[in-house]
């Protein structure tokens, strides 16, 4: 059984799991639709970057001899809808990185309260929170652009 600190430990390293799939799912949904090549290959740029920090947060969860969860079929499901019925009736790049922003701004909130609410994570979990809230308070910059 995992102490109560590796539980916690484990559980913050999830729910960035999550959060982290969640963007790579968004953008794998929306850059089919995206016709400028700029914006497409800033798309795809971010989603290997967080397949870069995912692949730290699956290392870090291994130290735990923990298998990352991956995102319920449901939710991935409604994300799918979701993108679909939102670039369905405008498939503009300005709407497209509206709602990319969206979702960051939502990562940017998680991983920023993730980080004040477990101050007992370890330096290497620390680092990770940090690097991906960090990436995202960069992507929402990039993103402003194609408003």
């Amino acid at each position: 059984m995992k102490d109560d600190k590796s539980k916690s430990e484990i559980d913050v390293l999830n729910e960035l799991n999550k959060g982290i799939k969640m963007g790579m799912d968004s953008i794998s949904n929306v850059v089919k639709d995206v016709k400028d090549n700029n914006f497409k290959d800033i798309l795809l740029s971010q989603y290997n970057r967080y397949n870069d920090i995912l692949n730290k947060v699956d290392g870090q969860l291994q130290t735990f001899n923990t298998l990352p969860k991956d995102l319920p079929s449901m939710q991935k499901a409604m994300g799918f809808i979701e993108v679909k019925l939102n670039t369905t009736s405008d498939n503009s790049i300005s709407h497209i990185a509206e709602m990319m922003l969206q979702g960051t701004n939502m990562g940017i909130i998680k991983g920023i309260k993730l980080l004040h609410n477990n101050p007992d994570i370890t330096d290497r979990t620390h680092d990770i929170l940090n690097e991906f809230v960090d990436y995202q308070e960069e992507c929402v910059e990039t993103l402003k652009q194609y408003l």
